[in-house]
């Protein structure tokens, strides 16, 4: 697959769709590589027209790793958070947002609509709002404004975070673990069988393990803060996708998002987890091709 070379990072991407499609940069959640988008959701983008990009976030896959930096105190982080402190990182949201618009400089692309999930929606957001003339919509998935109060990831989903295996953990270890979140966090009324989530999860630690990465990506997400002041400036056409059974984050905070960017449409969906279930590929898809290309 084609890898972008840039003067301090890697990134690894690939393009599936028409040439002439209209772009969709895609941005994956945390500790998530760009092989998690479901073939069948951009099999269902690349029908209705879309030319899906995707890329491995830096610190994931096979895009530059920070190895070099230790692992960051959570509980520093958070009391920096709680006091409004500084804290010095190798990297920030805001530098993952940058690294999408290298890739869209380097494919020619001068605007593009912006899908992001989870920790992706938080970077879309720092896209949007830092290069909006880059951006034609804007499609916010099971991700939040960071802002704090609103409600935390249901205890189960927290008790697994807490306990994340470490990078010397067996392939074994680390794949019952990505079951068991995976299960936990997924869609009750739309469920991905058991045996396929480990197929999945093993072939993704075969093609990168994680190491460290999401710990400092988690750390980026920490540190971010609250976005609604810059979410109130956003100018493109937002949606907002999340479902009504989302253990991860809850569906409060998809609503405060529809309510503090000007114009931004909200559409839920009941049973629907923290996951993307090749069952609702194609009414999303059909959702956000339809906000990328209204009638």
């Amino acid at each position: 697959m084609p890898q972008l070379r840039l003067s301090e990072i890697t990134l690894d991407y690939d393009v599936h769709g028409p040439d002439d499609g209209i772009p969709l940069l895609l941005v994956m959640g945390l500790g998530m590589q760009r092989t998690a988008w479901p073939p069948s959701l951009l099999d269902a983008l690349a029908r209705r027209g879309m030319r899906c990009i995707t890329f491995d976030n830096r610190d994931v896959g096979l895009s530059t790793r920070y190895d070099q930096h230790r692992v960051p105190a959570m509980g520093r982080l958070m009391a920096a958070r709680l006091f409004g402190l500084w804290q010095r990182l190798p990297y920030r949201l805001s530098d993952i947002a940058g690294d999408g618009i290298a890739l869209l400089d380097h494919l020619g692309i001068a605007r593009a609509h912006v899908l992001g999930i989870s920790m992706g929606g938080m970077v879309a957001q720092h896209l949007a709002a830092r290069h909006g003339e880059r951006v034609q919509s804007l499609s916010l998935v099971a991700t939040s404004s960071g802002r704090l109060g609103l409600p935390p990831p249901a205890v189960r989903v927290m008790k697994l975070l807490l306990s994340r295996p470490t990078r010397r953990s067996s392939l074994e270890a680390a794949t019952n673990y990505l079951v068991d979140m995976f299960s936990a966090i997924g869609s009750p009324d739309y469920q991905t069988p058991r045996h396929e989530i480990e197929r999945r999860a093993k072939a993704g630690l075969m093609r990168a393990a994680n190491g460290d990465g999401v710990a400092r990506q988690l750390a980026a997400i920490i540190s971010d803060g609250d976005r609604t002041p810059m979410l109130r400036r956003l100018q493109m056409p937002t949606l907002i996708l999340h479902g009504e059974h989302d253990a991860m984050v809850p569906l409060a905070h998809g609503r405060q998002l529809a309510r503090v960017i000007p114009g931004a449409r909200l559409h839920t969906i009941r049973g629907w987890g923290h996951d993307l279930p090749d069952a609702l590929s194609n009414e999303l898809a059909t959702l956000i091709a339809g906000h990328a290309s209204p009638r």
